[in-house]
């Protein structure tokens, strides 16, 4: 017997990653909302490693933090140790990373979700959407329960008709062991949703008390911490005075033969596994197959919290039957009498094709219906909420009618990781990097404040305080900058003495400051004694001053380039054109451009099949139907 419990704005499938930011964006934003979870011990969880950020994925959790998304606080709440990664390189590819306290980690977030005003939270299996004529109605749990709802967020993250496989045993599944959600996945079916098999796996977790960590080298956190949320930019209360290690060994001949000797046995081989894993993360067992002139492999030991004995084996991912990963754990240095506490398993999932989603993150053939995180084939905790933020934003402008929210490329790594999700799809599951942003330069993790700010303020997710705190460190950064342009160093001997002491070439006229700050060798710390105005300064300010005058000169190429992207971008498409009565238009990409829809030239452009004379004759149809309406 169905039964009406209660209406909602928002309803969100999912309480991990995207399903945490998607609930939160959208109950800040004053909707009323409900969120979704087959157990509350799953909130917010962290079945692969517990860490947040690293390369590229460090970029992701500023961005969600400077529009006003959770995880960067909850990260700088619940990390054990703090690394930014790549210091040795540019500013446009560091990446703070931090390993967290995988317990505390769902503590606080699931505090933040009960705690939050607008928001009801729901242990239930969500099995079937509701909807009429092409517009959402509700939802219904397997208890029958019928919610009503003006939209839906699915975030099922790795749920959906969940399968997990250990060597020749597999069973229906969730991660850790928790029950899939297996009849929403036969609802999207009904409603022409077609979905398809994805696959990833997660190493086994070893007792710290069997492993030898003195034989092993040790990997500390940095002496200097940085945090993720720009909230907590000078907070030193933040700062912890002790971290925990991490630890590095690797795999050896004697690893790959057990591997070699059951490469029968791993269902990745065997056919067993159906489903498309990551190429950037692949089995141990893969990578030992695939990369046979490889002596060795990099394992990373690494704890996934302060009150657990725990330690998450990184680089060890496998499907191998449980007794061949005894011993090829075992193998390992500093692991030759491990204690395996949980196995190392694949999972597979269904996703859906994301391609049939517009920018907004909303489905092209039901109103109200928003997909966020690895439904839509993407990988990590990072992707996976800062699609959750823009999918709970723009489900609260859909109700609102207000245009739907939308970064480009040119403006954040989420606007790279959406279009590439809708524009592209994914054939597998996909993994942010640095290299997929072709203006990575503008787009630094410490310039996310910067960039975005004041797009969460107009949003509403920005509140008073912090958006008067982030004017005021903008203030502090244009006048330091401005200061240091003007600022001149004469050519004496105590300022030669100076330089020489630095490995710098010495004066003989002056210069600016900020053309000394140019030479590689100089840098804003120790200039210190050259500049005889400098006032103490927050560290943000004094970094951000001078990484915007050492990069300059690349900074300003790359606005050009922006401004000649933009130009494509904004040259909008009529929603109303088909493309296959186009001619000029070759008939492959006339079949994507009419799948896809793109929103603007710019788009269609980057659509795989779409070639640069495809581009050029829907340039002249544009005009031709421009001047025709003129």
């Amino acid at each position: 017997m169905e039964y009406k419990v209660e209406e909602y704005d928002v309803i969100v499938i999912g309480a991990g990653h995207a399903g945490i930011e998607a609930a939160l964006a959208s109950a800040r934003l004053n909707k009323k909302t409900a969120i979704f979870t087959i157990n509350m011990e799953c909130i917010a969880n962290m079945p692969c490693n517990p860490n947040i950020g690293g390369t590229s994925k460090g970029h992701l959790v500023r961005e969600i933090d400077a529009l006003g998304g959770e995880i960067g606080k909850a990260a700088d709440e619940c990390y054990v140790q703090s690394k930014m990664l790549n210091n040795s390189k540019g500013p446009a590819v560091h990446s703070l990373r931090a390993q967290i306290d995988r317990k505390k980690y769902h503590t606080y977030m699931k505090s933040i979700l009960e705690n939050q005003d607008n928001l009801d939270l729901y242990q239930a299996e969500v099995t079937e959407i509701i909807y009429e004529e092409g517009k959402i109605k509700g939802v219904k749990t397997r208890t029958h329960a019928i919610f009503e709802a003006q939209t839906i967020i699915v975030t099922t993250g790795t749920y959906l008709n969940g399968k997990i496989i250990i060597g020749e045993v597999s069973f229906e599944s969730g991660p850790d062991g928790v029950f899939p959600a297996k009849q929403l996945s036969n609802s999207f079916k009904k409603m022409g949703i077609q979905t398809r098999r994805f696959k990833t796996g997660t190493p086994a977790r070893v007792n710290s008390k069997t492993i030898n960590l003195k034989d092993i080298e040790k990997q500390p956190g940095d002496e200097k911490i940085h945090l993720f949320s720009f909230d907590n930019e000078e907070d030193e209360s933040k700062i912890r005075t002790k971290q925990m290690d991490c630890y590095l060994t690797y795999t050896n001949d004697s690893t790959h033969k057990i591997i070699l000797d059951n490469i029968n046995r791993s269902p990745l081989f065997s056919g067993d596994i159906e489903g498309v894993g990551a190429r950037y993360c692949p089995s141990i067992e893969d990578k030992v197959v695939r990369f046979k002139d490889k002596e060795r492999h990099q394992i990373f030991i690494e704890p996934t919290g302060e009150n657990t004995n725990e330690m998450y084996i990184q680089g060890m991912s496998s499907s191998l039957p449980e007794e061949v990963q005894i011993k090829m754990y075992r193998s390992i240095k500093g692991m030759e009498n491990a204690r395996l506490m949980r196995p190392a398993y694949a999972i597979e999932y269904d996703v859906i094709d994301s391609s049939k989603l517009k920018l907004s993150l909303e489905y092209k053939d039901i109103e109200g219906l928003f997909f966020a995180g690895q439904v839509n084939g993407s990988s990590g905790y990072e992707e996976a909420a800062a699609q959750g933020l823009m999918a709970g934003i723009n489900a609260s402008r859909l109700i609102d009618n207000k245009a739907p929210f939308v970064l480009d490329r040119s403006e954040a790594y989420i606007g790279v990781l959406i279009d590439d999700l809708v524009t592209k799809g994914t054939n597998e599951p996909y993994r942010m990097m640095t290299s997929r942003a072709e203006y990575r330069l503008l787009l630094r993790q410490d310039n996310a404040d910067l960039r975005l700010t004041n797009k969460g303020y107009e949003i509403g997710l920005i509140n008073d305080e912090r958006q008067s705190k982030f004017i005021n460190k903008k203030q502090q950064i244009e006048k330091e900058i401005e200061r240091i342009k003007k600022y001149k160093i004469s050519p004496t001997a105590e300022n030669n003495q100076i330089l020489r002491e630095l490995g710098s070439h010495e004066l003989t006229v002056g210069v600016k400051l900020a053309d000394l700050l140019k030479r590689t060798e100089l840098t804003y710390l120790n200039t210190e004694k050259l500049d005889r105005e400098r006032k103490e300064l927050p560290y943000s300010v004094r970094n951000q001053a001078e990484i915007q005058i050492k990069y300059e000169g690349y900074i300003k190429l790359q606005l050009e380039h922006i401004e000649a992207f933009k130009k494509l971008e904004n040259k909008k498409i009529p929603d109303s054109i088909d493309y296959l009565n186009i001619k000029g238009i070759s008939i492959e990409a006339r079949e994507k451009l009419n799948s896809i829809k793109p929103d603007s030239v710019g788009q269609a452009s980057r659509i795989s099949g779409v070639s640069p004379a495809d581009i050029s004759v829907l340039l002249i149809y544009l005009n031709q139907i421009n001047r025709r309406e003129v």
